[in-house]
């Protein structure tokens, strides 16, 4: 593995940092991104997924291995830990920002700000640490090479799509180093924007499902169908194996339990919104199987209600180390929820106004609201015109997100302004596709055999 160690701090003068970035092209090439070559000892990639398993919720490993096991795109989006040992060994500048550590493009999408405004960003912080840069582009490309595989576009269509998302990075990366630090911070993609930067053909499509969402408040879509009333109480409605009540909520002081627990979560919040949050009531609380890589780890759902009998669904989810910490350094946090809230703050241009963290029996949890006019890509359904524009937009994000917490300066001169780097990130996510493509065979081989069980939803 070539990489080289920095000291870019933020005393130097934008120019000086801006040279030191491009000085360290003498040391890592930017046309030696595009290697892949799996590391001589690398790791069976299903024995690193297992590791897991035992932090898990054993009753729901069948679900996490059924949902990966349908396609190449859906192994990659359960397959993060599998990535970090891989990027570990490939060529790194060392220059640092707060990172994903799980960044694909199903990982982007549109959430109301506090304000009520609709914005385009990164939604999903479960692996965020302080992490060299080039790991978040390199996994948003391989992703979107398997996402236009997955649809059955061509490669060049694959090779494009990858292309553009390094060169709106750079591109980003070179506008966001000439803000001041507050113009920077206030930087976002609103929905019209994004709307607005979309092929005439696809705008008014995405503009309607982006209103619809606007109009409705998260916790008043999902109440009619999460919700039911069992011997005159309000209760969260069993949808199994994906919605359950575990055998703790039956525990005569589980109530108390999670009132304590969600005390705990109250003190995380500002003033203002333990306020707002003391105006709701805890009813009932369930397992909710969410995403992929997240499957078998404990993931609640709150339901709160107000006086007025107004619903609001918080989501607890279970915070363990980052699949990056083994390659990166241990976390400067030592509660994991900690870790990935302030991870989120930093790279959202805005977060969600319960965004706080607590602590239960089975260790770390971060808080948020379930759903807040939340708008997730159907990739499924996009076509060839859709993915491009959609990699322009998720690399643009990504770019301000690193440039908020690391050293945009420094990255700008590194990439500089020829196309080095956009076509090496395209060669690399080909190479690295083509890789998960036998790493989902290997996972499917291990099903046949039985030593894998898999459950696959309908």
């Amino acid at each position: 593995m070539t990489t080289v160690a920095t000291e870019l701090t933020f005393a130097a003068s934008p120019t000086e940092l801006e040279d030191r970035g491009k000085a360290l092209r003498e040391s890592i090439e930017r046309e030696s991104h595009a290697q892949w070559k799996p590391h001589k000892d690398r790791e069976n990639p299903i024995d690193i997924l297992r590791k897991s398993d035992d932090v898990r919720l054993a009753e729901l490993l069948p679900v996490r291995y059924g949902r990966m096991l349908p396609s190449p795109f859906a192994f990659f989006r359960g397959a993060a830990s599998v990535m970090a040992a891989d990027l570990a060994h490939t060529p790194r500048t060392d220059i640092r920002v707060q990172a994903c550590g799980d960044c694909h493009l199903k990982n982007f999408g549109g959430f109301a700000t506090p304000e009520r405004n609709i914005i385009f960003d990164i939604n999903d912080f479960d692996e965020t640490l302080p992490a060299p840069w080039e790991w978040d582009i390199k996994r948003l490309a391989a992703s979107f090479v398997l996402g236009v595989r997955n649809n059955g576009f061509s490669g060049s269509v694959a090779r494009d799509a990858a292309t553009i998302t390094a060169r709106s990075y750079r591109e980003g990366m070179r506008a966001f180093a000439k803000l001041d630090p507050l113009e920077l911070w206030h930087q976002r993609i609103t929905a019209q924007t994004f709307v607005d930067e979309l092929p005439r053909s696809l705008r008014d499509v995405v503009a309607a499902r982006i209103d619809k969402a606007a109009s409705r408040r998260g916790s008043d879509v999902d109440y009619p169908k999460l919700a039911e009333v069992v011997h005159g109480e309000v209760r969260i409605k069993e949808t199994l194996p994906l919605i359950f009540h575990p055998e703790v909520t039956r525990q005569s002081d589980f109530k108390q339990q999670a009132e304590q627990i969600l005390r705990a979560y109250r003190d995380t919040l500002t003033e203002e919104r333990r306020l707002l949050f003391d105006r709701y009531r805890f009813v009932d609380a369930a397992i909710k199987v969410v995403g992929i890589g997240s499957v078998g780890t404990r993931c609640w759902i709150a339901l709160m209600m107000s006086s007025d009998n107004s619903p609001l669904f918080l989501q607890l989810k279970q915070a363990g180390p980052s699949v990056l910490e083994p390659y990166a350094g241990k976390s400067q946090y030592g509660h994991n929820g900690q870790r990935v809230v302030v991870g989120q703050r930093l790279m959202q241009a805005a977060s969600d106004m319960f965004l706080g963290w607590t602590s239960g029996p089975a260790g770390d949890f971060y808080v948020r609201q379930l759903r807040d006019a939340k708008i997730s890509p159907i990739i499924e359904n996009f076509n060839e015109e859709m993915f491009l524009a959609y990699a322009q937009a998720c690399g643009r994000n990504l770019a301000r997100a690193h440039a908020k917490s690391g050293n945009a300066w420094a990255i700008r001169g590194y990439l500089g302004k020829s196309d080095a780097f956009d076509d090496a990130l395209a060669q690399f996510a080909d190479a690295y596709a083509d890789q998960t493509e036998r790493d989902h065979a290997e996972l499917r081989a291990q099903v046949r055999a039985g030593k894998i069980a898999v459950y696959v939803e309908e």
